[in-house]
């Protein structure tokens, strides 16, 4: 209790507050009158009320400067190109957050990592046991992947102007201010343990998205389907990165494509 009281009125920190959900969490966090912190890697300019603190959590380095007296960490840091280093941060993390006996830890993941055997998701699935283990008590939310990504993921597909679409695939987007003010009630209710994922309001399947995407973009369409050997388009196939039993999200794919027109 004593180490509870000394944390009231403490800042949120928010890992990765510099990257798209991180903003958004930061954003939400200000909107409600909490103090704020953002660990990040490099000085800057932060937004009123907001305190930045420079640091590495793949090396520890101003981590443990970070979490002193915080009342919770969101913890939104990622690096999908290099898996092993969110494994490496959250054990950072978690390490000073017991040091500084952090009464709450909040963790974002994504939905289908207990199913998809790619490397990213392996990395992400070992996290959310280093939380669970990590004496912090902690939430986890996982989310499907953000309406903004899926552009992105598609142009990573397409090669001389020809997309490659998986076959028999879907994506159910979501939008991240929602999941923000998912991840800061999270915060204000306390730890909670594992709780019900969070996708979008629809399934869409590959081409439908890829279609929408280059409508929006004013382009015109130019894609093969093809059934993608391995066994995590296996496991996509097969839906394990879907929630349709948790659709909570509001915002369509559509209405968040109109921010490229």
């Amino acid at each position: 209790m004593a180490g509870e009281r000394a944390h009231d009125g403490g800042p949120v920190l928010v890992t990765g507050g510099t990257g798209m959900l991180g903003r958004s969490v930061v954003a939400e966090l200000v909107r409600r009158g909490r103090a704020v912190r953002v660990l990040s890697r490099s000085a800057g300019e932060s937004p009123a009320g907001v305190e930045r603190v420079v640091g590495d959590l793949t090396t520890g380095a101003g981590v443990d400067e970070a979490v002193a007296g915080a009342a919770a960490v969101v913890h939104c840091a990622s690096e999908p190109r290099r898996p092993r280093h969110d494994v490496d941060a959250a054990a950072h993390l978690l390490l000073a957050a017991r040091r500084a006996q952090t009464p709450h830890l909040v963790l974002v993941s994504i939905v289908g990592v207990d199913a998809i055997p790619y490397s990213y998701y392996r990395a992400k699935l070992e996290v959310e046991h280093l939380v669970e283990v990590g004496g912090v008590p902690w939430s986890i939310l996982r989310a499907t992947q953000f309406h903004q990504f899926v552009p992105v993921l598609l142009d990573r597909f397409t090669v001389a102007g020809l997309t490659v679409l998986p076959a028999a695939t879907s994506l159910q987007p979501v939008d991240v201010d929602e999941v923000a003010v998912r991840l800061v009630e999270l915060v204000e209710a306390g730890p909670s343990g594992r709780v019900p994922d969070m996708g979008g309001p629809e399934v869409l399947d590959a081409r439908t998205a890829y279609e929408a995407v280059a409508r929006a973009r004013g382009r015109r369409p130019r894609s093969v389907s093809v059934r993608l050997p391995g066994r995590s388009f296996a496991a996509f196939r097969a839906g394990a990165q879907l929630t349709p039993e948790h659709a909570t999200g509001r915002r369509t794919f559509d209405e968040a494509l109109a921010d490229l027109r």
